[in-house]
């Protein structure tokens, strides 16, 4: 059995639920039905509760989001959190039927853009104080401050993520407003473990919400979360966790199944074991999809990223990174970093190679290109390789 010495963070209220100090660890999950839709979102709410989920979360990107949300709180058995993304100023319309919300610094640049980030944030906080809500300052790599990237270009982004958090922290601690827990997203787990370990050193006492922007399609991306979550928790490093798989609706539950299958490896692994990663040395493919949400354009994407994981199957030898990606939250970022990249729209695929916007194909058409796209990338590694070859093998 391990032994866990858990860091002492304040505690954060949401609601019934506390997050932090020495209470265990909370389990959270998003829902994937769309949010104006009161009936889908209800049940899918009750699904995620079920399954053990403590805290549900939903996007309100629109009027039509904020109409049905009285409804969903009203009968979700559990916390009710909301995402806002770039309409930030939803929240004076939602925190009276939510106990906490989720805003990410890179996204507050979009609205109003004559109003500084540091008075965006002092009104959301106030919003949050005056209906009890609790805030979570939600840094993703794949959208962070454009400012930040543009005055501090040299530096890498778990540098950026960490710089994000901590100005973010010292300005809610400056306005007194401590009900607040912070998240520091990749889809690297590496990189996911660098960031909180830096930010748990620097905010000793700020409680972390754990997980990967996009773990992927299971079980592939229960191994992922595994290896980013794991080696945090048994250093006593986060608060609440959430898995974030690629999967329909109805599957959302597995989510909490996956984040239950970490605690309970975190609770039986002796405390120097290694994790055992069972995903082969020789897969070197990293095919990244993010988790189905009510921000999906298409739910086509799932389906998609699932036949993209066949039809690559031959290429898992290679380092390159494939991401399949639903909405635009995180889709441009992603697909700006892979190698290749198709962010899904509503009927319609872009695809990107490293970067560059190739072309945008139907989703009955895309996985062609994508292999044709793939077959080069093939060809161009293996002949860099024979080449560095043939040049170690000339003679001095």
């Amino acid at each position: 059995m391990a032994t866990i010495n858990r860091r002492q963070t304040r505690e954060v209220r949401v609601g019934r639920v506390t997050i932090g100090g020495l209470h265990p660890i909370v389990l959270q999950s998003m829902c994937a039905t769309h949010t104006w839709d009161a009936e889908a979102t209800i049940a899918q709410c009750r699904q995620l509760a079920e399954a053990g989920a403590q805290i549900v979360r939903v996007a309100v990107d629109s009027d039509r989001d904020v109409k049905a949300l009285p409804a969903i709180a009203d009968q979700c058995p559990v916390p009710l959190s909301v995402d806002l993304q770039e309409n930030y100023r939803l929240a004076a319309q939602v925190a009276g039927w939510v106990r906490k919300i989720r805003y990410n610094p890179g996204h507050l640049h979009h609205v109003d853009r004559h109003v500084t980030w540091e008075d965006k944030v002092r009104w959301l906080a106030d919003i949050a104080g005056q209906h009890g809500c609790a805030l979570r300052v939600g840094v993703n790599c794949g959208s962070i401050d454009p400012a930040l990237k543009e005055r501090y270009p040299d530096a890498d982004s778990v540098d950026l993520m960490v710089l994000s958090a901590c100005l973010h922290c010292e300005l809610l601690e400056k306005i007194g407003f401590t009900n607040y827990v912070v998240s520091l997203k990749d889809s690297e787990p590496a990189k996911v473990v660098a960031a909180n370990r830096r930010f748990a050193k620097e905010w000793p006492t700020v409680p972390l919400h754990l997980g990967l922007t996009e773990a992927g399609l299971p079980p592939e991306g229960v191994l992922k979360t595994k290896r980013a979550l794991l080696p945090l928790l048994r250093e006593g490093i986060g608060e609440t966790i959430r898995v974030s798989l690629t999967l329909p609706a109805e599957r959302k539950h597995e989510e909490i199944l996956a984040a239950k299958e970490i605690l309970a490896e975190l609770e039986n692994a002796g405390e120097f074991e290694p994790l055992r990663d069972e995903i082969s040395e020789e897969v070197r493919l990293d095919l990244v999809s993010c988790p189905s949400c009510s921000r999906v354009e298409n739910t086509a994407f799932v389906a998609l990223a699932e036949k993209v994981r066949e039809l690559t199957a031959y290429a898992r030898a290679y380092p390159f990174k494939i991401a399949v990606m639903g909405c635009r939250v995180n889709g441009p970022g992603e697909t700006d970093d892979a190698d290749i990249g198709l962010w899904c729209g509503a009927n319609f695929v872009n695809l990107k190679c490293r970067g560059q916007l190739v072309g945008r194909f139907g989703y009955d058409e895309v996985l062609a290109e994508v292999k044709r796209r793939l077959d080069i990338l093939i060809s161009e590694y293996n002949a860099r390789q024979q080449r560095q070859v043939a040049h170690q093998e000339q003679p001095a």
